[in-house]
């Protein structure tokens, strides 16, 4: 297998290649590519009920073989529909790494579709990751390159934290930020067992049918780590008031949900300039992270 920094070019052609010469009785299927708003994969919708993942380079490849190990394992435990792998292809056709055929689940994600109720969706989502968090970590994949990092002592994020920082201070309230950043590494680190993470519960990994939250996608955050890590969610989804709320309903402790409005903080800041001008919208919601941090520091929430 090759292992190279980027990709060779993903078009029609290659994908076509690819599903006629491993699975060819899906060969005269329609393809066409789909346009996701995320970054690391190319989607190519497969006949009505199907789509395929590659891959963009390789950082994104361990992946690939995460997901086609632990989402079949990880879906019954889980109140909301999630990915489900239906082949695993090989690196062939001037291709250099393993890419995923999956069932295509309806629905928009979360910045394209509108949520009716983010408080509900917040709740369904909240109940996603008690249910995740429950289910046996043993063998899970522990944080690392695979998937960013997430559910590490915040603490290793703090250089690249305080560089986002100093490149947006003409966008952002940085003083606020650098004390909000400083109040999160003060507090205790994760000391328990590690627990199942998604990692990246963002609204672009969301999905909305008919105004409800109905599928959570793109597992690449996949590990066991700090369970703080997905509920930076509420960030993302709710005000204040209905942080709060949503806090008391489900016994978050003052820790835990401390270091989630750290990962929140974190992820935004560091998010924010580096797609400032290539994703505006994702820049949006790194945006929306970070305000809604600030909000709560300067509340003294």
């Amino acid at each position: 297998m090759t292992n190279s920094n980027s990709a060779p070019e993903i078009n029609l052609s290659l994908v076509k290649r690819l599903i006629s010469g491993q699975f060819p009785h899906w060969a005269d299927l329609h393809l066409e590519p789909f346009n996701s708003t995320g970054t690391e994969n190319a989607i190519y919708r497969l006949g009505e009920d199907m789509f395929v993942r590659l891959p963009r380079g390789d950082w994104a490849i361990q992946q690939v073989e995460k997901e086609q190990r632990w989402l079949p394992i990880l879906a019954p435990h889980l109140p909301l529909t999630i990915p489900e792998p239906l082949a695993f292809g090989l690196p062939v056709e001037g291709y250099p790494w393993r890419w995923s055929v999956y069932r295509w689940i309806k629905g928009e994600n979360a910045i394209m579709g509108h949520i009716d109720n983010p408080y509900q969706a917040a709740t369904e989502l909240a109940q996603f990751v008690t249910a995740l968090q429950r289910i046996n970590p043993a063998g899970g994949p522990p944080p690392g390159h695979h998937n960013f990092g997430r559910g590490l002592p915040l603490a290793m994020r703090d250089d690249g934290v305080r560089e986002a920082i100093a490149n947006l201070h003409n966008t952002i309230d940085t003083e606020a930020a650098t004390l909000a950043w400083e109040a999160a590494l003060r507090t205790p680190v994760w000391d328990g067992p590690p627990v199942w993470i998604h990692g990246d519960l963002l609204p672009g990994n969301l999905l909305v049918e008919q105004g409800r939250l109905s599928a959570v996608i793109d597992f690449g955050g996949l590990g066991v780590g700090d369970p703080a890590t997905d509920w930076m969610f509420a960030w993302n989804l709710l005000s204040v008031e209905s942080r709060e709320m949503l806090r008391a309903a489900h016994s978050v402790d003052d820790a835990t949900w401390a270091r989630g409005r750290g990962w929140a903080l974190s992820v935004g800041l560091t998010a924010l300039p580096y797609y400032q001008s290539s994703n505006p919208v994702f820049a949006g919601v790194a945006r929306r992270l970070i305000d809604e941090v600030l909000a709560d520091y300067k509340k003294g929430v």
